[in-house]
């Protein structure tokens, strides 16, 4: 299983951390060992001491594929789900000002929350999917894919031109506007429309 993740995908969020906004998707990756499951609580790691959660949708690969056109880009989803990108922001900008790779800052243990799967069929309309995550029961980001820069399909396509996908693969689509800094016993829930389908206690 590979993991494929798009930063700055959405205009508000790129906006609140002063990126600029990108010419073509932003991707990096993250291994097998950054995936916790619904309901396993995720461990603050000892390295940083910012670390923000990031909801968003994640799709999963159904069959093989390479170099895939946008217009059968959806032949090749089997299952969408919500999903946390956890990042150590105090050592992404320490990164990022170095200008070296994020991966310390977001692939390491733990730091891919995946929820549970709905089946593609379940969404007729992969431009119009809600999501949100809630922090202690507030609602702190409302997402919705028609707002991505770069849409599901755009982004299947274009990973699959330098990598070849393979069934399991995941990929997180990226986070809107509303991310933050989490403390131990903080409780994190993710949701499409109105079924939870993400739980994680912050340690």
């Amino acid at each position: 299983m590979k993991i494929f993740c798009v930063g700055r995908n959405y205009v508000d969020h790129a906006k609140e951390l002063n990126n600029p906004l990108p010419q073509q998707p932003v991707v990096f990756t993250k291994p097998p060992t950054a995936v916790i499951r619904n309901g396993q609580d995720f461990y603050i790691p000892d390295f940083s001491k910012n670390v923000h959660y990031e909801g968003e949708l994640v799709i999963r690969i159904g069959k093989n594929g390479k170099n895939i056109a946008e217009k059968f880009a959806q032949k090749y989803v089997d299952a969408i789900t919500f999903g946390l990108d956890f990042t150590a922001r105090d050592l992404q900008d320490y990164l990022k000002e170095n200008k070296l790779p994020w991966d310390l800052a977001k692939g390491f243990d733990g730091s891919a929350a995946v929820g549970d799967w709905l089946p593609i069929d379940q969404f007729p309309n992969l431009h119009d999917i809600s999501f949100r995550t809630v922090l202690n029961g507030e609602t702190v980001q409302n997402g919705n894919s028609s707002l991505m820069m770069f849409n599901i399909e755009k982004i299947i396509s274009f990973v699959s031109h330098y990598f070849t996908l393979q069934v399991g693969d995941l990929l997180y689509t990226g986070t809107p506007a509303g991310v933050g800094a989490l403390k131990a016993g903080d409780v994190l829930e993710g949701y499409i429309g109105e079924e939870k389908l993400l739980r994680t206690v912050v340690k």
